[in-house]
C-alpha cells in the first residue's frame, strides 16, 4: 500500500491509479482526497471505518468519496485491489460517468446516501471479483509501463467498473433515471461554488422550476436533496484543504461556506466522522497507509 493517500503524491498527474495489494497486517486509518473503490479478494480481516468494524470476504467492493476514512485489521493473506479516480478528473474528463446511471449509483448515490459518512460497502460475486482484481491487475501494469496508454487506462476504468456493476445482485440495479438537464445545471452550480451560501429557492429559481419539483428530481439522480449534495461537496473540500493547506480549523470552514466554526465542526463530524481537528491530525505523514 501507498505511504500517503494524498492525490498530488500518487497520481503522477493521470486520472486513475491501480494496484493489487496482499496485506498480512493491519493497515491503519487513513483518509483519501481521491475516489477509492477496493475490491476484496482471498483472505481475512476486519474493515475499520467510523461504523465499527466488519469482517469482509471475497466479493466485498468499498467505495470511498473523497474525504472518507477506513482502515484494515487483523489481515492474513488478504488480497485487496485498489482502483482510484482523481477527484479533479472526476469533475474533468471524468465528469461523464455520473451521466451513466449504473455508475452513478456505484461512484456517486451509494456512498452518499449510505449515511456512512462517504464509505459504501456491497458486494459482488465472487467470479467477479477475481474478474475485478485481475483487471486492476493490469490496469497497474499499464500505468507502470513507461509510456503514456491513457486510452488503454481509460478502457479499463471502465472495465473494472463494468465488471463491479455486472456482478452486483440485480435486484439491486433498477435501472436509474436519465440526468435531468436542470439536475446537471444544478451539480454544475455546486460544485464551481460550494462555498455560496445557496438556498434551494435561489438553485430552483436558476433552472425554472419549482423547488419542490427540483428537490425531487435532485433526489432520485443522487439519493440526496441539493442541499444534502452541497454539503458533502464542502465536507469533501474541506476534508482536501486540511490535509494540504495549513489554514486555520475555523478560516477552512468559512473558505467552504460554513463560517461558525462550531457549526462546521459538527457538520463535519456528521459528514465524515472525524472533527476537522481530528482529519487534519489523521491525515499527516504518520496516517498513511
Amino acid at each position: 500500500m501507498p505511504a500517503t493517500l494524498h492525490e498530488h503524491a500518487l497520481f503522477a498527474g493521470g486520472p486513475v491509479l491501480g494496484g493489487v495489494h496482499r496485506l498480512d497486517a493491519g493497515i491503519e486509518p487513513h483518509a483519501h482526497d481521491f475516489l477509492e473503490i477496493a475490491v476484496i479478494g482471498a483472505g481475512s480481516d476486519r474493515h475499520v471505518t467510523s461504523q465499527g468494524e466488519q469482517a469482509l470476504r471475497l466479493g466485498a467492493v468499498i467505495v470511498l468519496r473523497p474525504g472518507a476514512w477506513h482502515g484494515f485489521r487483523d489481515c492474513a493473506g488478504l488480497t485487496v485491489a485498489n482502483c482510484c479516480l482523481s477527484t479533479q478528473a472526476l469533475r474533468t474528463e471524468l465528469a461523464a460517468l455520473s451521466d451513466i446511471p449504473m455508475l452513478r449509483r456505484v461512484l456517486w448515490t451509494d456512498p452518499v446516501a449510505s449515511g456512512t459518512h462517504g464509505v459504501a460497502v456491497t458486494s459482488v460475486d465472487p467470479a467477479a471479483a477475481e474478474e475485478a482484481i485481475a483487471e486492476i491487475g493490469l490496469l497497474e501494469r499499464d500505468l507502470g509501463a513507461g509510456q503514456a496508454r491513457p486510452g488503454r487506462v481509460l478502457g479499463r476504468l471502465v472495465t473494472v467498473l463494468g465488471i463491479l456493476v455486472d456482478g452486483r445482485a440485480p435486484e439491486r440495479e433498477a435501472p436509474g433515471p436519465a440526468v435531468h438537464p436542470a439536475v446537471a445545471a444544478t451539480v454544475a452550480r455546486l460544485e464551481a461554488a460550494p462555498e455560496v451560501p445557496w438556498r434551494l429557492d435561489e438553485l430552483a429559481r436558476a433552472v425554472s422550476l419549482d423547488p419542490a419539483y427540483l428537490g425531487r428530481l435532485f433526489g432520485q439522480y443522487t439519493g440526496v436533496t441539493p442541499l444534502g449534495f452541497l454539503a458533502r461537496l464542502r465536507a469533501e473540500r474541506a476534508a482536501t484543504l486540511l490535509a494540504h493547506s495549513t489554514l486555520p480549523v475555523a478560516r477552512v470552514g468559512a473558505a467552504v461556506g460554513w463560517d461558525d466554526p462550531t457549526y462546521f465542526a459538527r457538520r463535519f463530524r456528521t459528514l465524515v466522522g472525524l472533527t476537522p481537528t481530528e482529519y487534519r491530525r489523521r491525515s499527516g505523514p504518520t496516517w498513511g497507509c
